[in-house]
């Protein structure tokens, strides 16, 4: 009660168990279908009407129960998919985030969610998150006297995955809590490393640490910015950031966008994440305006590493970026003021 009560004073509209499901059509489906479906119209006017927003919403909730299918989920997210437009014969991105304007998503919360994928058992999750019809944060709760109270979610969380696979293909985070703590980690990753416990410089007690996590502004930008799907040998697999790589994110863009500012240092220790951070950043930058498609180099220090990285840059959409072979080439490259993403060994600084 108090974590739904504190997301409701930081911008999120409560939903009972029976409002909710009047807005689902039926137990069976993943979504707000009513939300999705208007919001759908909303954010593409002249694109998506709503018999395409029918067929938008039905196959949107219908994406396959694996990771694959959440990956999927999320290109939808970040408006990375797309529908053809017979009238102008060509495929359209579609919007399922206003980005640009946080305030006009509906932010919706709900506690004892039924979801049942038509095989018994159902499932019913504590607390969920809907943004514009779609379930983004699933949450389960356990009172603070539980001594392995932690534990239990995160095996709560495991079931939810194998019995509710279609709700959770949807649904991009988890979040586990039992007042003393709070941890948030990424769907379909069940490692109990994947989990963080959600820091800010501002929380101090339960009440801060769940007003800062939930803030709209923040799981926008957790949704599209800082969940990472990277696919190695086949696998794919997916992460988040951890609060201080958020942070380090922030202030390098802010420290790049300020132009009265030269340089700057994030310090991390080791096995922090300074890979992901690195590639947060880079996605960052190419990807802001402000910055006119500015020129980013990834320097590393082992050659191993080129090959490493070239494949974890092309599992987050920045492509393989462009090797320097050679001192020579580095110089040539930078010379001609090639834009985009350079990878070199730091070594040919020497």
């Amino acid at each position: 009660n108090p974590l739904i009560r504190y997301a409701g004073e930081v911008g999120w509209t409560y939903l009972s168990p029976e409002e909710a499901l009047d807005r689902r059509r039926g137990i069976t489906s993943p979504v707000l279908d009513s939300v999705l479906i208007r919001e759908l119209q909303r954010l593409n006017p002249g694109l998506v009407d709503s018999l395409r927003a029918e067929e938008l919403a039905h196959r949107i909730a219908r994406v396959r129960p694996t990771i694959e299918g959440n990956f999927d989920a999320w290109q939808y997210l970040k408006g990375l998919k797309t529908v053809f437009v017979p009238e102008e014969k060509r495929e359209r991105n579609v919007r399922l985030l206003d980005l640009d304007d946080p305030t006009r998503n509906a932010f919706h919360v709900t506690d004892e969610l039924l979801f049942s994928n038509g095989t018994p058992p159902d499932i019913r999750t504590d607390v969920t998150f809907f943004i514009n019809g779609l379930p983004v944060i699933v949450v389960e709760t356990k009172a603070a006297t539980e001594l392995e109270g932690l534990a239990e979610a995160l095996d709560d969380l495991r079931y939810y995955h194998e019995k509710g696979p279609e709700l959770l293909a949807l649904a991009q985070l988890q979040a586990l809590t039992h007042l003393v703590a709070f941890h948030y980690g990424a769907t379909w990753n069940f490692s109990r490393k994947g989990l963080f416990q959600w820091r800010d410089t501002q929380a101090v007690d339960f009440e801060t640490v769940v007003k800062t996590f939930t803030a709209p502004n923040r799981v926008l930008r957790l949704l599209t910015d800082y969940v990472l799907f990277v696919r190695r040998n086949d696998e794919l697999t997916k992460t988040v950031l951890r609060p201080h790589q958020m942070r380090a994110a922030e202030r390098c863009l802010a420290r790049a966008l300020d132009p009265s500012r030269r340089r700057g240092l994030v310090w991390h220790t080791q096995g922090s994440g300074k890979t992901y951070t690195m590639i947060v950043v880079a996605r960052l930058l190419m990807a802001d305006p402000g910055l006119d498609n500015p020129t980013v180099l990834l320097l590393i220090d082992r050659t191993e590493l080129e090959t490493q990285l070239s494949g974890v840059l092309e599992s987050v959409g920045l492509g393989q970026g462009t090797i320097a072979r050679s001192k020579r080439h580095l110089r040539r490259l930078l010379a001609a003021d090639h834009r985009g993403l350079i990878v070199s060994m730091i070594h040919k600084f020497d």
